[in-house]
């Protein structure tokens, strides 16, 4: 990873780490207030079996705003219908955030089977002006940053329940635009993994540094 940072550092890029999280109509469970010994129930009237699945990204530079950046891809549980992204997907989201940071990226994600696949290492390879992909360790969500994003989106909506794939649509939505606008959550999911992003040391021609 610090090999990672040193590059981003370099470049003067975005360092991004990427993730994906996904929400079916059944909210998560959390503590509430109830008379002792009464569990509280709350029935709905829902209909449908889909489901949303966000692809996000956070990303950092030293002395500059983070950000997150977000696709949704919605599963209405239809025959034929694909339940997770595809490819090109991710291939807009980085270029969404390419275009909306106006700088070089750094894009750290794991091994999933789409990232590998032969058309997104193609994209991959024509933008390296632009672009520089790592794969991080598997099985290490405590070094991924977006994991934060979703630990806040799971915990603002517990126990919230939508009658339809629309109203989760809209609260998921509304939910994740908090966390876009208020940087402090996002540099909190950064301090949680331990990993610092600090300003590189530049020295002008010519200089010598002591020992």
């Amino acid at each position: 990873m610090a090999a990672v940072k040193r590059l981003a550092a370099d470049l003067g890029a975005y360092l991004c780490f990427e993730d994906e999280a996904g929400q079916g109509l059944r909210p998560p469970k959390g503590r509430t207030w109830a008379l002792r010994g009464s569990r509280p129930v709350v029935r709905v009237r829902g209909r449908g079996n889909g489901r949303i699945n966000v692809a996000g990204v956070v990303c950092f530079r030293p002395g500059m705003r983070s950000h997150f950046f977000y696709r949704l891809h919605v599963y209405h549980g239809r025959k034929g219908e694909p339940k997770s992204f595809a490819w090109h997907e991710y291939r807009d989201l980085m270029i969404a955030a390419h275009q909306q940071l106006d700088a070089p990226l750094v894009w750290c994600w794991d091994n999933l089977n789409v990232h590998l696949c032969p058309q997104m290492k193609t994209f991959i390879d024509e933008h390296d002006e632009w672009l520089r992909v790592f794969q991080m360790p598997s099985y290490a969500p405590e070094l991924n940053p977006a994991e934060g994003v979703w630990s806040l989106l799971k915990r603002s909506i517990v126990n919230f329940v939508a009658t339809d794939l629309g109203g989760l649509v809209r609260i998921v939505k509304r939910r994740l635009k908090k966390i876009q606008f208020r940087p402090h959550l996002i540099d909190g999911c950064l301090a949680e993994t331990g990993l610092i992003i600090e300003c590189a040391m530049i020295e002008p021609p010519g200089s010598t540094s002591s020992t």
